[in-house]
């Protein structure tokens, strides 16, 4: 097989790019490694910048987010007593939208036959060949059948754990990356907010994160220690602790009901600062990782896939290879600037185990100060609905 653009994994990212690509006459096919159904059913992020939902409505693949999403003009930190709303609309004239990246994976995974978009499911022992040549190419097998694709660039959208940076020279890689002492417990349900807007919480108790999908889909977290195993967690213990936590702050009370999903996930901070070897781009998590906190993930994502798809545009369209040489340069820009937003956020309402009594004054007056600051609160507006590409 044949192709402009070869694209390795089938998360938001690879989706977008394929979709844009698509868009601009640019052949391209998309390789990923596990089935649909497993794909659209991964439980990930749901707090879009207009960065997301700018590149859905260009694509015209809107119709679920236009009837879904939820527009959200501000949202809380609190210190376990008081709310400090954040008027990120009155104060950046923006807002975000509340909308699963499940729901957005599907959306853009149903689109893509009448595009045009082939999605290549199941395909094992995805493999790049060739990255720093002219002539890459990636292979992989299907139903027991390896298959070959030649292409002129790959863009790997494959997330953390993918083969595509795993394919960059060790040599060749700049890697920063913090782990923290902590992990998040997250449950979702059917049952209806406790507050119409999302509730960032740093308590007595720790963190906690009261977020929603819908009006009557919830999502909660609280940070647990990663000693923790899901198992000792059972669905009253977890509800227990919420109600705790959000019941005396939130305009309504904790309402409980059966985990549709309830899990333990690990945070970290990671850059790739080589996004680009010879012909191969990184995209996504592939890259970069931010802790959920910012709400930063698939937004990244977007961005990367933004600047991407205009400088592979470009170099079909102009034969213009300016951006995709100043892609990498202009990636990171961003990149590290939601990476300080993730890690300011997560420093300021966690409660870090080697921290003392001495520690927690300094996050409360922090509180303290973002409660009485427009400047501070501007500063957070501006971060929380994302900077310009």
């Amino acid at each position: 097989m044949k192709t402009q653009v070869a694209i390795i994994g089938s998360g938001p990212s690879g989706l977008l790019l394929g979709h844009l690509l698509k868009q601009a006459g640019v052949d391209c096919i998309v390789v990923e490694r596990q089935a649909r159904e497993y794909v659209e059913g991964r439980i990930r992020a749901g707090v879009l910048e207009t960065v997301t939902t700018d590149l859905m409505h260009k694509l015209g693949i809107d119709a679920g987010l236009n009837a879904n999403g939820l527009l959200e003009e501000g949202f809380n930190l609190a210190d376990g007593e008081k709310l400090i709303r954040i008027e990120i609309t009155k104060l950046t004239g923006k807002h975000v939208v509340v909308y699963g990246q499940t729901e957005v994976t599907r959306d853009l995974i149903d689109a893509a036959p009448e595009r045009g978009l082939e999605i290549v499911f199941e395909a094992k022992d995805v493999a790049i060949h060739g990255a720093d040549s002219d002539t890459p190419a990636i292979t992989y097998i299907k139903d027991g059948v390896e298959h070959r694709v030649d292409c002129d660039f790959i863009a790997g959208c494959d997330g953390f754990h993918g083969p595509s940076r795993k394919a960059i020279p060790a040599p060749l890689i700049r890697e920063f990356e913090r782990e923290y002492p902590f992990g998040w417990l997250g449950i979702l349900a059917d049952v209806p907010p406790c507050h119409p807007e999302l509730i960032y919480s740093n308590g007595p108790r720790g963190f906690a994160l009261a977020s929603m999908r819908s009006p009557t889909r919830s999502r909660y977290y609280i940070q647990v220690p990663l000693t923790d195993k899901g198992e000792d967690w059972s669905e009253d213990r977890l509800w227990d602790e919420l109600a705790l936590r959000f019941d005396p702050i939130s305009l309504n009370r904790v309402v409980r009901g059966p985990a549709l999903e309830m899990s333990i996930a690990p945070l970290r901070s990671y850059v790739c600062e080589t996004m680009r070897h010879g012909r191969l781009f990184l995209a996504g998590d592939a890259g970069h990782i931010v802790p959920p906190t910012g709400a930063k993930g698939l937004n990244l994502a977007a961005s990367d896939v933004a600047y991407l798809a205009d400088a592979l545009i470009a170099h079909y369209r102009q034969d213009d290879d300016n951006a995709l040489a100043g892609y990498e340069q202009k990636a990171l820009a961003r990149i590290w600037k939601a990476e300080r937003f993730s890690w300011f956020l997560t420093k300021l309402m966690h409660r870090f185990p080697d921290d003392g009594p001495f520690e927690h004054r300094m996050q409360q007056a922090e509180l303290d100060y973002v409660a009485q600051s427009h400047a501070m609160q501007l500063a957070i507006a501006e971060n929380y609905v994302g900077l310009p590409l």
